[in-house]
């Protein structure tokens, strides 16, 4: 049996700590006055800075006041400008305000969605009747042990930066926006709080249903003397596999994807399981890595290792060609409502965006694609970390652009939120991992898991 170390539990609490306070350091130095936000675009124009520089041009001055009293046209240009000016100024402090939100909402569905790409790998493991992989159900099961947490999570901050903030991650959250456009208008049919909580509450509890009873037929087949327990699992992850692709899309579309809600693409769905599904399988490998060199996992060889990191070279390859084909058809069709979302990423994001597709392609394809690199536990941790970070970027290129615009910056709220989701990540994961043996020792392909070798 695994024992939760002090060590590691009181790391899990500190960082859990330290994210909690620079997450309300974040909320509480985020709500700038008029005045302050429009010191800092001066500041900006003064410096070169391009919101800045539109603002210090909007901005009225007194010659303009003076001669609006001899000429009634420029009056008018003058009271158009100090609309303008009012009406930026505010925008660009709906953003600031915008970020610690976001922040926090990029962290908390990071690590959901690593919970999630991992109940479905082992969901595909037993639907399978993959013979190398029984070995590492356990680590599996301990993952996706934060999934019903980490989901739930997901859901509040949604729901609160909506009612508790300012519309300040789903704009059509806001009925003064909605009443003004008429493209949200037509989809709130689909786009409304009641229906958001009710399909995510749905999303969850079908989740957390089958992960429920797929632990408990795994713990009930170790003392089984026959394979009833293991037939139940088979029957229901195929069931589950068929939920979760459709919910899974759903979800993308809900969660991420209503953030741009005049935006839409058909790949969507794909391409955000694609990224869900390379983070978990990479997390599998890191926590195997760790509690082998504890002393645990003794029946865990070289060759499951191997097996585990071609699935991460696999797909990494695979979100690649989903980024590309989504990118490709959309800008080559140069369609406005449908390019525009790559064009702000190009303008804002250029260094996040093109640097997330260096971290989840290219670094893994050259550290990956030799054999006895997957083979060397350090060698997968150095790349399953920078992985692990290129998805970070890849949801935060999602959000970002669509909630704060060019105001984002990777500082305290977004550093923050990481260490507190990572802490309870580490706390809930590794505590289920104590609740049971970590090898699964009634099921029918343990003997030709722990042989496994090529």
């Amino acid at each position: 049996m695994y024992t939760f170390s002090n060590k590691l539990k009181t790391f899990s609490f500190v960082l859990m700590l330290l994210g909690a306070i620079g997450v309300g350091y974040g909320f509480l130095t985020s709500h700038l006055s008029f005045e302050e936000v429009e010191h800092l675009l001066a500041e900006e124009a003064h410096h070169g800075g391009g919101h800045g520089e539109e603002a210090g041009h909007a901005a009225p001055t007194h010659d303009a006041h003076a001669v609006a009293d001899t000429h009634d046209n420029h009056g008018d240009t003058a009271h158009a400008e100090v609309d303008e000016h009012k009406e930026h100024v505010e925008h660009v402090q709906h953003q600031i305000a915008n970020r610690p939100w976001s922040a926090l909402y990029v962290a908390a569905f990071f690590f959901m969605m690593i919970a999630l790409g991992v109940l479905a790998f082992y969901a595909i493991q037993i639907a399978s009747q993959a013979g190398w992989s029984p070995v590492l159900f356990r680590v599996m099961e301990g993952i996706t042990a934060y999934l019903l947490p980490g989901a739930l999570i997901v859901l509040a901050i949604a729901v609160a930066s909506g009612t508790i903030g300012h519309y300040n991650i789903f704009i059509w959250m806001d009925p003064e926006v909605v009443a003004h456009d008429k493209l949200i208008e037509g989809k709130t049919g689909w786009l409304n709080l009641g229906g958001f909580v009710i399909r995510g509450l749905i999303f969850i509890g079908g989740w957390y249903a089958y992960r429920h009873f797929s632990r408990k037929f795994s713990i009930a087949q170790d003392t089984a003397e026959d394979n009833s327990n293991f037939k139940k699992s088979f029957r229901i992850s195929a069931a589950f596999l068929v939920f979760f692709i459709y919910t899974e899309s759903m979800m993308s579309w809900d969660w991420i994807m209503s953030v741009d809600p005049h935006w839409f693409s058909t790949l969507f769905g794909w391409y955000v399981f694609a990224s869900m599904f390379v983070s978990g399988i990479t997390v599998i490998a890191l926590i195997t890595i760790y509690l082998k060199s504890k002393g645990f996992l003794e029946f865990v060889n070289a060759n499951h290792l191997h097996d585990v990191a071609k699935f991460m070279f696999a797909i990494s390859i695979f979100w690649t060609y989903l980024w590309f084909s989504q990118f490709m058809l959309i800008w080559y069709s140069n369609i406005p409502e449908e390019v525009t979302y790559f064009v702000t990423r190009f303008q804002d994001y250029k260094l996040p965006f093109l640097g997330m597709v260096v971290m989840n392609f290219v670094f893994p394809l050259l550290m990956l694609m030799n054999a006895d690199y997957k083979r060397m536990p350090w060698f997968v941790v150095m790349t399953g970390l920078v992985i692990l970070f290129g998805h970070y970027i890849d949801i935060f290129n999602m959000i970002m652009p669509a909630t704060v615009g060019d105001r984002w910056f990777i500082g305290i709220p977004e550093i923050s939120s990481i260490l507190l989701f990572a802490g309870l990540f580490i706390f809930v994961v590794f505590s289920a991992l104590t609740k049971a043996p970590l090898l699964v020792k009634g099921y029918p392909f343990r003997k030709e898991s722990e042989e496994f070798h090529y």
